[in-house]
């Protein structure tokens, strides 16, 4: 039980760190001051809940028999850690320990890849964070109930950017709707549930994500209706996030984020 907790912990904690990371690339480079200032600022937003849930996380671990630690992480650099904090938990890891969905780590490309890849996570996250308020875990209610109104405000900013290109000009529209085509394969995995996802349901901690996927389509399907975007077509899904088989857009990320933990351990500002 516990380390499915665990697992399903580091699912939201992964998820936040790396999109949080992915367009904080963007910091200095937006279109405009103003649109490079809010993006920074979700950035901010998404790593700030990415710490709450490591630190959540690091106190499961902690909690956790020396037996029961072993083989939960690939990573060496934990074998020799009585007690882990958040920090290690988001630097010490290996690619193939995090439990991300494919899609936040895609790369930015464009701005409309970046606009469209926020619009069908944040849709997701808001009903995900809704559900969630009123699971069993009382940590977990109270990340998601703060969590909930950031991320209220990002699927505000990413559908009315959905909008502005979709029924911009024929160029702005092009772009928006290629960007969705190609990001919309690694939306099923947000709703396919890891073991951890049919562990905590069952417990009452995790969202039933049949019903989350349900709002969340109603949400997508009308934003794009406004927008004059077609709905993109159901395939083939993308996934092995949640269980650790990513994409080598990871990689890249994880040479960066975790460059300074890694060349001087222990390190602290």
């Amino acid at each position: 039980m516990k380390q499915h907790l665990l697992h399903y912990v580091l699912q939201l904690a992964d998820n936040a760190l790396i999109l949080g990371h992915r367009i904080s690339e963007w910091c200095g480079h937006g279109p405009v001051l103003e649109q490079d200032i809010a993006i920074t600022n979700a950035a901010l937003d998404h790593i700030g809940q990415a710490r709450n849930f490591y630190q959540y996380a690091a106190e499961i671990y902690n909690q956790l028999p020396g037996p029961e630690r072993q083989h939960l992480f690939v990573a060496p650099l934990f074998a020799a850690k009585k007690n882990v904090t958040e920090d290690d938990l988001a630097y010490l890891r290996d690619a193939w320990d995090f439990k991300n969905v494919l899609l936040v780590e895609q790369q930015n490309t464009d701005w409309a890849f970046t606009v469209a890849r926020s619009f069908l996570y944040d849709s997701f996250a808001v009903v995900q964070y809704e559900h969630m308020q009123s699971c069993k875990d009382e940590t977990i209610a109270a990340i998601a109930q703060k969590a909930l109104k950031e991320a209220t405000y990002h699927r505000k900013w990413s559908s009315e950017w959905v909008i502005r290109l979709g029924d911009g000009t024929e160029e702005s529209k092009e772009k928006i709707q290629y960007a969705l085509d190609n990001l919309w394969p690694y939306t099923a995995e947000l709703f396919i549930p890891s073991p951890a996802d049919e562990v905590m349901q069952t417990e009452g901690i995790g969202v039933d994500l049949t019903a989350v996927r349900k709002e969340w389509l109603a949400y997508v399907s009308a934003v794009l209706e406004e927008a004059t975007l077609l709905m993109p077509e159901t395939g083939w899904a993308q996934q092995g996030g949640k269980t650790g088989t990513h994409s080598e857009h990871l990689g890249y990320i994880l040479a960066e984020l975790q460059f300074m933990q890694r060349a001087y351990p222990g390190m602290e500002w």
